[in-house]
């Protein structure tokens, strides 16, 4: 086989391997729409089950433990969405122990007697939701808002 035959075989042998990895690996775009799809579906756990129940508050916190574990678990390639992927695996991870300790608060308080001692476990579980949720809501709400108005822009920029 003569040098010339070889790369005549080669040059195309190499290029479509070329356009074939570069056809499989997925655009921003994609990467984008898959993280904002599973931060959606969380947030959308919250709006729908603003825990008042102890049973609604603990399985919001497992649903949310999920959610963290999908957001973890996505291949993503683009450096500033795993930036922005490991941002939101905080943020859920902090919503579903303060989402947590809340529903086991709301518990106790369920349970207390009705006696003078009772009525301090009451209080002190209700100081304890009223705390866990309202740090939660500023502090995770805060880098929440943030980090959804910074991958929003992200993925509308251009490739």
């Amino acid at each position: 086989m003569s040098v010339l035959h070889k790369y005549t075989v080669i040059a195309p042998v190499s290029l479509s391997i070329a356009l074939f990895i570069t056809s499989c690996s997925e655009s921003k775009v994609s990467q984008c729409q898959r993280l904002i799809r599973v931060v959606n579906a969380g947030t959308s756990l919250i709006d729908k089950n603003k825990g008042t129940q102890v049973i609604t508050s603990l399985q919001l916190s497992k649903d949310l433990e999920f959610v963290t574990k999908s957001i973890g678990e996505l291949k993503l390639t683009d450096p500033k969405l795993k930036e922005f992927q490991s941002g939101f695996v905080k943020i859920f991870k902090n919503l579903s122990q303060a989402i947590a300790k809340a529903g086991k608060a709301l518990g106790a308080s369920k349970i207390a007697e009705a006696s003078a001692s009772g009525r301090e476990k009451i209080q002190k579980a209700r100081d304890e939701i009223d705390s866990t949720l309202t740090t939660a809501a500023t502090t995770v709400g805060k880098q929440s808002d943030t980090l959804g108005n910074a991958i929003n822009k992200y993925c509308r920029q251009p490739e």
